[in-house]
C-alpha cells in the first residue's frame, strides 16, 4: 500500500481534542467511557501489549452511533496497553477510508488501523463487533421493504433501540470490547 500510515496517524487528534470538538453524542460517548470497565484477564494481556507501544489510527465522525459506543471501549483498551490513538474524521480523510472499505464498498465507520512503530499495519477492526453486525442484520431484516409506508418509522425504531442499548447495556460493551481485544490477540503481537 502506497499510504503511509505513520503520516495518516500524525494528522489525527487526540480523544480529548476529538471529544471537545463533536457536536452531537458528547455526552453519551463520555459516559461509556466513564461507566465501562475492562476485566482482570483483559488487563493482564493488554499490560504485555505496552512493550509494543502500538499506534491506532480511528476513523470516526460524531454522528456515528456505532463510533458513540466503539470509540470509549477503543481508548479504555488503548490505555491499558499504552497505545496513542489518533482521531481522524471520516468525511475529510476519504483517502485513507477508502482503503478501508466494510465489504469493498461501504464506507462504514468506525474503522481502527493498529499500527508499529515502523508505520506498519498489524490489526484492523470495525465498523461493529461480529456479535453486534449479527443483532443489526437479523433486526434490519425484520424491518418491512424499503418502499413500505411505515418502513421509515420502523427503522427510526431500529436505531433508537440500537441507541439504547449501546448506552445502558454493558454485555454489549464487553463484546465489543472481547471483539477488539481477540483481534489483537490473534496477530501474535507478542514477538
Amino acid at each position: 500500500m502506497s499510504i503511509n500510515l505513520h503520516d495518516w496517524f500524525s494528522k489525527g487528534i487526540t480523544f480529548e481534542r476529538y471529544s471537545n470538538q463533536m457536536t452531537i453524542n458528547k455526552e453519551e460517548m463520555l459516559s461509556i467511557y466513564d461507566r465501562f470497565t475492562l476485566n482482570e484477564d483483559d488487563l493482564a494481556f493488554l499490560e504485555k501489549l505496552q512493550g509494543k507501544q502500538l499506534k491506532v489510527i480511528a476513523l470516526t465522525e460524531d454522528w456515528c452511533g456505532d463510533a458513540l459506543v466503539n470509540n470509549p471501549i477503543l481508548m479504555k483498551i488503548a490505555e491499558a496497553s499504552n497505545m496513542e490513538v489518533r482521531f481522524l474524521l471520516r468525511d475529510q480523510n476519504l483517502e485513507l477510508m477508502d482503503q478501508y472499505l466494510t465489504n469493498g464498498t461501504s464506507r462504514a465507520i468506525p474503522i481502527y488501523i493498529f499500527i508499529d512503530q515502523n508505520g506498519e499495519e498489524k490489526a484492523v477492526w470495525g465498523p461493529r463487533a461480529q456479535k453486534i453486525q449479527k443483532l443489526v442484520d437479523q433486526e434490519r431484516g425484520a424491518l418491512p421493504e424499503n418502499d413500505a409506508p411505515d418502513f421509515k418509522e420502523k427503522q427510526m425504531e431500529m436505531y433508537s433501540k440500537f441507541r439504547n442499548a449501546y448506552l445502558n447495556d454493558e454485555s454489549i460493551w464487553e463484546t465489543i470490547s472481547y471483539s477488539i481485544i481477540t483481534q489483537l490477540k490473534g496477530k501474535d503481537l507478542h514477538h
